[in-house]
């Protein structure tokens, strides 16, 4: 590889990570940053750059913005509603006795699809405490169940906004990374509960009394949940408004979530299956991931919410999720213009023939950037569009197939989460545990994801090519 432009990108990438971990500067800044730096030092003229960076940022937004948008207000809708409690205690019912990690892990699969895991782990904890208390289950076991469903979907399943811009950004189906994620979220559902099962019972005994306050003060359902930090907070504000959450049949709440993905799936199985003919026309529109999308945050609106509800509460709840969006957009259209800066300087071929000799299968290219990245300045979602940037130039030469690819990015980023990821904190805090116990609890279990992953990830491979 030229070393000019080896030099570019190890720069550009070190000047990524220097700005999110060492700076004021969030994600967005600092992948603009690495785009200009790269393209500078790679001898890419200004002008040019500059048009790069543009044309970049607004192709990549013009595919995969307005379904992040779209994705998050569903969420939004969901949680406030009360359709996520409800999910919950339908998967409790099905369930049934003896098996309450099991329900909470499915529950916190099916209901991070389309909430930020640290919204529906603050929505779902009250209720894992209530089955610890009612049922004398540890209380870790049911949080890391929790936990670790939450987390699976939120890394592999669209429309997710980690997973549905790396989706964006290697051109891959949408419809194909949602089924394929589906199966490998199934899959590893059991290596959370078997996890949750070992180490919960081992940690119960380290619960910090201070940040349970039941266990003070039994049955009191102190709303002091945390202590002097950003989840502590929203612990006090969630316990109270969790029993006030209006009770909404959960077979509704699911129709808001399952009817985009079933539309979005629907087209890209009647594409494989009639092209050409007038069902597959009708999919191409519906299913449109946008439409798609569309379609189910109108039928959220108007079924999940109470009789009654203000339009103005309902506004608000969009206008809020509009806003927790805005970012994950920003962030995604940086990685894009990264990545145009890549492909147009020739650093991304360059660097695609270097590893071309390298020991280690294509398809594992994203999985090791995300991770590192993931380590460097833990946000999964950051690590995901990352790895699926500075790879895609390497796996596309290579003909990794991309929806492998946006697994591999994906999975990479479960490794390790701990104190410079917000969730180590939302999950360690409510539980009750601190120090050595709360590494332990989450990162252990992040980790345990990460490398049972691999595996599945060679299957995906053989399987897609």
């Amino acid at each position: 590889m030229e070393l000019q432009l080896l030099a570019a990108l190890l720069v550009g990438v070190a000047a990524v990570v220097a700005i999110i971990v060492w700076t004021r500067l969030d994600a967005f800044v600092g992948l603009l940053a690495g785009a200009l730096v790269t393209g500078v030092i790679a001898g890419v003229p200004v002008t040019e750059l500059i048009e790069h960076i543009t044309t970049g940022f607004g192709n990549t937004l013009a595919g995969i913005g307005i379904v992040i948008a779209l994705g998050v207000m569903i969420g939004k809708v969901l949680e406030e509603s009360g359709g996520a409690d409800a999910l919950a205690r339908m998967f409790l019912n099905m369930a049934g006795k003896g098996r309450e990690d099991v329900a909470m892990t499915a529950t916190g699969a099916v209901v991070s699809v389309p909430v930020f895991c640290d919204s529906g782990f603050v929505i779902l904890h009250p209720l894992a405490r209530s089955l610890a208390r009612r049922y004398g289950k540890p209380l870790v076991t049911l949080s890391l169940a929790l936990a670790g469903g939450l987390s699976i979907t939120h890394h592999l399943v669209p429309p997710t906004p980690g997973p549905l811009a790396a989706v964006g950004l290697l051109g891959a189906d949408l419809g194909t990374v949602i089924l394929a994620g589906g199966l490998m979220s199934i899959v590893l559902i059991p290596v959370v509960v078997t996890y949750a099962r070992i180490m919960g019972p081992r940690l119960e005994k380290q619960l910090d009394p201070d940040l349970v306050p039941e266990m003070a003060a039994a049955g009191s359902g102190s709303s002091g949940t945390g202590s002097g930090s950003a989840s502590g907070s929203a612990g006090t504000d969630a316990e109270p408004t969790a029993p006030e959450r209006p009770r909404v049949n959960p077979l509704v709440a699911a129709i808001p979530l399952l009817l985009p993905l079933l539309l979005i799936i629907g087209n890209t199985v009647s594409t494989a299956a009639a092209e050409g003919t007038a069902v597959a026309e009708l999919f191409t529109f519906i299913g449109n991931p946008a439409i798609a999308l569309l379609i189910g945050l109108a039928v959220a609106v108007y079924v999940l919410p109470r009789r009654g509800t203000p339009r103005k509460t309902v506004i608000g709840w969009l206008t809020a999720a509009a806003a927790s969006a805005g970012m994950i957009v920003f962030i995604t259209g940086a990685g894009g213009a990264f990545g145009e800066v890549l492909r147009q300087s020739g650093v991304g071929d360059a660097l695609g023939e270097a590893v071309a000799g390298w020991p280690v299968p294509m398809f594992l290219m994203p999985f090791i950037i995300a991770t590192f990245v993931r380590l460097a300045q833990g946000s999964g979602t950051v690590a995901m569009i990352t790895a699926a940037t500075l790879s895609a130039p390497v796996v596309q030469s290579a003909g990794v197939d991309p929806t492998v690819a946006v697994l591999s990015a994906c999975a990479g980023s479960f490794v390790f989460s701990y104190v410079s990821d917000s969730y180590f904190w939302v999950v360690t805090r409510f539980t009750g545990l601190s120090g050595g116990a709360a590494v332990k609890m989450w990162s252990g279990m992040s980790t345990v994801l990460w490398a049972a992953s691999l595996p599945l990830l060679g299957i995906a491979a053989l399987i897609l090519g």
